[in-house]
């Protein structure tokens, strides 16, 4: 008997995870993309206050005027796919780009059409990327700045000229913005403050350290939340009541914690490519996020060996086509760690 439901059978389950499971217990692993900073103490204690003070019955299930709270942000692009994309529609999805994406799409019975980007240009979407890909049966794009796997910041000119391209043509701009703090040299704009016809998804797992927590958030207008809670309201009903608590005292109380911290990840992401420039290997300083995507001849040679010297790292394929011949390293581990992780891989560089 197959269990499987057919538009699940050609889903592919996390190459990250899976890269993660086979780690030895003594490995430094630079393949999972989570903050190894602790929780700010002001917002555990305003979680463990809201316990204490009986925060632990249902919510609302939506939020405030067009926002919707929700499971992360991977609940967030569930459901706003699911609502509002219907099967044999086109979305185009970033190339390289956060392999959640594909999978999602197929799951809601439509086409994933790769939105090819380059590393002449930093790995951003451009809108001759878009005009070059967009075919007669998209309905929608998703978009991540500052990205995963490569740490690209889109300029505000091309947000711009994208959510105008997005207007004339009826498709939905799916941007997810879950690493809008951690930005280095560059500004982060958003395509909400340029069009009414996208989803903005975000959240508090990488900027706040909260990635357990499980706590997101999308945003749109009216017409499209409306849509988007029918699907919420039946997935979930409602997200965790005190984390709510905690996720306002992360919005609302002090910031200091979230510069220190991407003033660290700016450390790290210098240690990193410095030491890469050093062995020779080419990759792009990246701008945000906290990923360094540098090239190989062989990735998977090169993996392999990384392994033997307790390095876990993730092909660049895992993200696309256009990440052939790369390797996605996540510098979301200790300095001291990213130091003793570059001298292992110079011994194989």
């Amino acid at each position: 008997m197959q269990y499987g439901a057919q538009r699940v059978s050609d889903i592919n389950l996390s190459q990250v995870r899976k890269m993660f499971e086979q780690a030895s217990p003594t490995a430094i692993n630079l393949a999972l993309g989570e903050p190894d900073f602790d929780t700010p103490k002001h917002i555990i204690d305003a979680l463990k206050n809201a316990l204490d003070e009986g925060y632990t019955h249902y919510s609302q299930n939506k939020g405030e005027d067009n926002v919707i709270l929700t499971v992360g942000a991977s609940e967030a692009l569930y459901s706003t796919v699911n609502a509002l994309i219907d099967p044999k529609d086109d979305v185009l999805i970033p190339d390289p780009g956060f392999l959640s994406y594909r999978e999602v799409v197929k799951i809601a019975g439509a086409n994933p059409v790769a939105l090819k980007t380059s590393a002449e240009n930093g790995f951003n979407t451009t809108l001759d990327d878009v005009e070059n890909t967009v075919t007669e049966n998209t309905k929608a794009m998703i978009i991540n700045s500052p990205a995963n796997p490569t740490g690209s910041v889109m300029p505000k000119d091309e947000i711009k000229a994208i959510a105008e391209f997005a207007d004339e043509n009826d498709i939905i701009i799916i941007s997810d913005e879950i690493y809008e703090k951690i930005i280095y040299d560059k500004k982060h704009y958003s395509f909400q403050a340029y069009t009414d016809n996208a989803v903005t998804i975000n959240g508090f797992s990488k900027a706040y350290a909260m990635t357990g927590l499980r706590v997101g958030y999308l945003s749109a207008c009216s017409e499209i939340i409306d849509e988007v809670l029918k699907v919420h309201q039946y997935n979930v009903a409602c997200i965790d009541t005190a984390t709510q608590i905690a996720a306002t005292e992360a919005l609302t109380g002090p910031q200091q914690c979230v510069s220190d911290m991407t003033s660290e990840f700016r450390k790290r992401r210098d240690l990193v490519v410095d030491s890469l420039y050093d062995m020779g290997v080419e990759c792009i300083r990246p701008d945000g996020a906290f990923y360094v995507f540098f090239k190989q001849d062989n990735p998977d040679e090169f993996i392999q060996k990384a392994l033997k010297e307790d390095v876990v790292l993730v092909n660049g394929n895992a993200f696309g086509e256009m990440g052939e011949g790369y390797i996605r390293l996540s510098y979301a581990q200790s300095y001291e760690n990213l130091q003793t992780a570059m001298e292992r891989l110079a011994k194989i560089a």
